[in-house]
């Protein structure tokens, strides 16, 4: 049991370490904008629209602001693609806001994936806790090349922002991991979903002529999204 502990708690730390790193050193790189102020705690009430999320009165502040629980918990994988994507920002910790982060929990059942998709505003920093995953991304300055690693526990992978990468789980098993995105709103683009899930649709005889593929092919893909 102590060894269990032990083990854990050096896995946390391990975690916490990285991240930190991680999100110092893309301080500089950032999209988000530094922070005026030490602290501004986001309103979610307020109807302000502004880049973020407008600060509350900080006499009101309190400790539950920057307070989270609930990453130790598996997220639900019972849907078409076997995965899921927890993200934990300024919606869920109005303390966060205008500090540059977002944290996610990864859960994959047994064949889980996430699609190829990309973030906009954010690298991301990877790393398993429980089982393996596949990773691949692709660098279009060296021809659309696709880099691929299966990670195990303990691995970690940084994928740069704006590169569109995918995730799967190919072992027995669930697989767990987490992720750190130097953003509070990374932004999600799915491609199949842009692609042939726009609303209102893209003609079909322009995404033909792109993917060289028939109509009727791309009328039933545009079907299915």
């Amino acid at each position: 049991m102590a060894n269990g502990y032990t083990s854990a708690a050096a896995m946390l730390l391990l975690i916490t370490s990285l991240t930190m790193n991680f999100l110092m050193f893309n301080t500089i790189l950032a999209y988000d904008p530094s922070p005026l102020q030490d602290i501004c705690v986001a309103d979610l009430n307020s109807s302000v629209r502004v880049n973020g999320l407008p600060c509350k009165d900080p006499s009101t502040v309190k400790a539950d602001d920057f307070f989270f629980s609930g990453m130790d918990k598996p997220g639900n994988t019972t849907n078409p693609i076997k995965a899921t994507f927890t993200p934990v920002n300024a919606r869920q910790v109005p303390g966060a806001n205008t500090l540059g982060l977002t944290i996610a929990r990864l859960d994959f059942a047994e064949g889980g994936y996430l699609p190829p998709h990309y973030h906009p505003r954010a690298s991301e920093f990877l790393m398993i806790l429980e089982g393996s995953m596949e990773v691949g991304v692709v660098i279009p300055s060296l021809g659309y090349r696709q880099l691929n690693k299966t990670l195990n526990k303990g691995d970690a992978f940084v994928v740069p922002v704006g590169l569109v990468h995918y995730q799967r789980n190919k072992a027995v098993g669930a697989t767990v991991a987490f992720a750190a995105l130097n953003s509070q709103n990374p932004g999600l683009t799915v491609l199949a979903n842009s692609v042939f899930g726009a609303s209102p649709e893209i003609e079909s005889d322009v995404l033909a002529e792109a993917f060289q593929l028939d109509e009727k092919t791309v009328e039933g893909l545009q079907a299915v999204f």
